[in-house]
């Protein structure tokens, strides 16, 4: 197994609060990995500690044989690792096309230059179409992103995040205000997305966790609970008590 990313007895106090306390886990590079708990049991806490939001209080981040854990947000992006919650400004008054358009450019360092004539930047298009109908956001492409239903905007908070060229896709409940069937488009194509990109993202609706995710950590009190398949933790009966009969009733 190669590993994408892992963390090492990672831990983030706040006085005598432990948000996080010693957790350490590793994904492999394409895994499709959920992140599950009750409120409160630190899963923003650590998406944080990932991204650098936050310094632990003690352990690491590796990623892949890379120790990151001293490293700012802006330089773990250049690494690879994107979280949508970095970049989802979206820009109102610039197309989809546009939109993408410049964070390729930014991505490459000429932004300042992003306004170039058409001829001029014909290798920025083709690579911002790519990602558009990756995501299926093609016929949008001329639309201002201010037009688009919430769920598309959504999409393009990806495409954003994919024209990072992302190794490590963090995703902090990406569904959270889309309708039900909106939210299955959306996880459909994030599920589609290339093996070589790895997805960690949190999410409370378990009908989701359980069709995309195909593995779930369950997090509880700022701890490691258990780890496994959808069924695994479907059936576990720790995750039962702690979690699913509560989040049946959310």
């Amino acid at each position: 197994m190669t590993v994408a990313l892992r963390t090492q007895g990672l831990s983030k106090h706040f006085g005598a609060f432990k948000a996080n306390d010693k957790i350490s886990l590793a994904f492999p590079v394409g895994a499709r990995h959920a992140l599950i708990g009750p409120n409160g049991a630190g899963k923003t806490t650590f998406i944080n500690l990932l991204t650098g939001v936050y310094a632990p209080t003690s352990g690491d981040v590796f990623l892949g044989e890379e120790r990151v854990t001293a490293l700012p947000q802006h330089v773990r992006v250049k690494r690879g690792m994107t979280r949508t919650f970095q970049i989802n400004t979206l820009f109102p008054g610039l197309t989809v096309l546009e939109s993408v358009m410049l964070a390729i450019c930014e991505r490459k360092g000429t932004a300042a230059r992003w306004h170039r004539t058409v001829a001029q930047q014909q290798d920025e298009i083709d690579e911002a179409f790519g990602i558009l109908r990756s995501l299926h956001l093609e016929r949008d492409a001329d639309s201002e992103t201010r037009s688009l239903a919430y769920g598309r905007q959504r999409l393009v908070e990806i495409a954003l995040a994919l024209a990072t060229k992302p190794r490590i896709l963090l995703l902090d409940e990406p569904a959270a205000g889309i309708p039900a069937a909106e939210s299955a488009e959306l996880f459909g194509v994030i599920a589609n997305l290339p093996r070589e990109v790895t997805i960690l993202f949190i999410e409370h609706d378990m009908s989701i966790v359980f069709r995309f995710a195909e593995r779930i950590t369950v997090l509880v009190g700022g701890r490691f609970l258990v780890e496994g398949t959808p069924a695994e933790i479907a059936a576990d009966p720790r995750v039962k008590e702690v979690y699913l009969g509560e989040a049946k009733h959310d």
